[in-house]
């Protein structure tokens, strides 16, 4: 009997009994492979699946999970305080953003704790790891490297070793042979990690895998890798530039969206433990189109630098260009001003960025864009020791936004001195002493405030 066979969409993962050129689901082209179906158990009935015992919830003893902190601050932040033991967590960024970089320092932090850590390359041979490791300053007396991509293998050499963590590197070069399918498949993945997330539950290791990226900045391989495990982080920044951002997008031992600071550097990853400082160093003063403003990472408050330069252009139809913003929301904003600001901006090319090579969705960001590019246009200038942050709606009414108290905290911090906000936070901003509090309703009363 012939086996059964299907087609699965190497991108997403959508199964189809034939082939198809386009996927219906993400719209990739000759991305489907077929891979053979494994026959199921058939069951005669309800009755022969086993009967369990429910427990009650109050009967659940609650005991507060092992951690192991890194020492790596920035690390350690974005993880909720360390690894948990027997804990599956995916880490992911673009080729040359430094994951085994900081995968090695970690190696050697859990070595100065007299923890013992497997690291497995199927990408490089202990030779090349030797050569970073030496580079980094990485000793590792008790790092053990095995350079092999065979699943079964790996899980059999960590029993054995029996390591306090597990480090794959990375999840698609790993293959198991009982799927027919080729290393990097939907298939292959899925079922690599949950071998390893039954190898980290039952033998009580911390495992870590590498993962790929595709070219929008997505995890490459099924949906269902980021269900599987238990944290994932994101490496985010510009191979050419000197800033990482950790971001924790999913993290079932602490809080999401938290974001860890980094620095590259030839020794290696630095952490920034004042990344407002570090983001505002070497920032101009008393220039138009400059302005400060306080956005939030996580629960984490971060002050950094936007600029916008607005000139005047001979051309039919004026560019706009953003950098490490939504460009959408630059349009709109630019559309606010015109209407409700009164500035004549469709004869001028409008550009905006954010200092530091940040990458900023938050809408809090809107009146900081605003002013900086209204202070370009008008060439007013925004005091030195102003922040402002707060968001614009399409009437040109400043909505509040939140943690208005951790923001202006931090801004005080820092020695600012005055703050525009938007008036519906003022009520909770006011228990902040020894600052100037400026509360606005309207792009109008924004742009009179907020310049000289």
């Amino acid at each position: 009997m012939a086996a059964k066979t299907r087609y699965v969409c190497s991108n997403c993962g959508y199964e189809t009994v034939k082939w198809l050129g386009k996927c219906p689901d993400c719209g990739s082209f000759s991305t489907f492979t077929e891979e053979e179906v494994e026959p199921k158990n058939k069951r005669t009935g309800f009755a022969s699946a086993p009967v369990r015992t429910p427990i009650k919830l109050n009967t659940v003893k609650a005991d507060s999970e092992g951690r192991t902190k890194t020492e790596i601050g920035e690390l350690d932040i974005v993880l909720g305080g360390g690894f948990v033991q027997g804990s599956l967590t995916l880490v992911g960024g673009d080729p040359g953003i430094g994951k085994s970089t900081l995968l090695l320092q970690i190696c050697q932090k859990m070595e100065d704790k007299g923890k013992t850590v497997l690291y497995v390359s199927g990408e490089e041979s202990a030779q090349q790891i030797k050569m970073r490791a030496q580079r980094l300053g990485v000793e590792g007396e008790s790092l053990l490297l095995l350079a092999e991509t065979d699943v079964n293998s790996i899980i059999a050499t960590a029993i054995d070793t029996k390591p306090d963590m597990l480090i794959i590197d990375s999840i698609q070069t790993m293959y198991l042979d009982s799927v027919t399918s080729a290393p990097g498949s939907v298939t292959q993945v899925r079922e690599a990690s949950n071998r390893f997330m039954q190898l980290a539950k039952g033998y009580n290791i911390s495992v870590v895998l590498v993962g790929h990226v595709t070219k929008d900045g997505s995890l490459a391989g099924p949906r269902v890798l980021e269900h599987i495990v238990d944290t994932v982080l994101y490496f985010e920044g510009q191979r050419n530039g000197n800033y990482r951002l950790l971001r924790s997008v999913k993290n079932r031992f602490g809080g999401t969206n938290e974001v860890g600071v980094f620095e590259m550097s030839a020794k290696g990853l630095r952490e920034v433990k004042n990344p407002s400082e570090y983001m505002l160093s070497g920032r101009p003063e008393d220039v138009p189109g400059t302005v400060i403003t306080c956005i939030m990472e996580g629960s984490r408050p971060m002050l950094i630098e936007v600029q916008s330069l607005v000139t005047y252009t001979n051309f039919g139809i004026p560019r706009r260009m953003a950098t490490g913003t939504d460009f959408n929301r630059v349009i709109m904003l630019i559309a606010v001003l015109e209407k409700c600001g009164d500035l004549q901006l469709g004869n001028y090319d409008a550009y905006v960025n954010l200092a530091g090579g940040m990458k900023i969705t938050e809408t809090s960001l809107d009146c900081a864009l605003a002013v900086a590019i209204a202070s370009a246009y008008t060439g007013k200038i925004v005091p030195a020791d102003t922040v402002i942050f707060g968001e614009i709606g399409l009437t040109g009414e400043i909505r509040g936004v939140s943690m208005v108290q951790q923001r202006i905290n931090e801004i005080k911090k820092l020695g600012f001195k005055r703050v525009v906000i938007p008036r519906a936070n003022l009520k909770e901003a006011a228990s902040v002493k020894d600052m100037d509090i400026l509360s606005v309703n309207s792009v109008n009363e924004l742009l009179k405030v907020s310049m000289k």
